[in-house]
C-alpha cells in the first residue's frame, strides 16, 4: 500500500497522490500555466506502476516542493509571492555574472527556505480562495 500523500514528478509538472475521507485515491497535478494544483486522477495508475524514468519519478516532500516552486517561479504576476521569485531570479543572475557554476551552501539554503515559504503561500492562497476570499496575488497571462 502506498503511503499518502505521495509525491511525484509527472512529465513536466508535479503530482500529489492522496486519499479522500473515504480512503479513495485522489490526485492533484500542478497546472504550469496557473501555478495551482488541480484535481487530476488520470495519472494515478501510471505513477503507481511506474519505475523511475525521465517522465515519472517518486519525489520526497522537499524535492516535490523544490520542483513545484521551480515551475511556479517561471510564472509572472502581481503580489508578494512574485517578489520572492524575483529574489531567487536575482541570485541566479548574480551567480551567472560571477561565472560560478554553483551556489554556495548558504545561497542554496536561502533558496530552499524561500521556496518552502512560497509553497506555503500558494497553499494558504488556495485555502483562502476555497473559502470565497479574494486573491492576494494573481498570475499574469503572458
Amino acid at each position: 500500500m502506498v503511503q499518502t500523500p505521495a509525491y511525484f514528478k509527472y512529465y513536466g509538472s508535479t503530482f500529489v497522490l492522496d486519499t479522500d475521507s473515504e480512503g479513495n485515491w485522489v490526485g492533484h497535478r500542478l497546472n504550469t500555466d496557473t501555478g495551482e494544483f488541480e484535481p487530476d486522477n488520470s495519472p494515478i495508475v501510471e505513477v503507481l506502476l511506474a519505475t523511475s524514468t525521465s517522465d515519472v519519478a517518486v519525489l520526497d516532500r522537499d524535492r516535490f516542493i523544490w520542483r513545484t516552486e521551480e515551475e511556479r517561479g517561471r510564472l509572472r504576476g502581481d503580489g508578494p509571492v512574485f517578489a520572492l521569485y524575483e529574489t531567487i531570479d536575482a541570485m541566479y543572475e548574480q551567480k551567472e555574472r560571477e561565472g560560478r557554476k554553483s551556489f554556495t551552501p548558504e545561497e542554496r539554503a536561502l533558496i530552499r527556505s524561500i521556496r518552502r515559504r512560497t509553497f506555503k503561500m500558494w497553499e494558504e492562497e488556495a485555502a483562502r480562495r476555497a473559502a470565497g476570499e479574494p486573491p492576494t496575488f494573481t498570475v499574469r497571462r503572458t
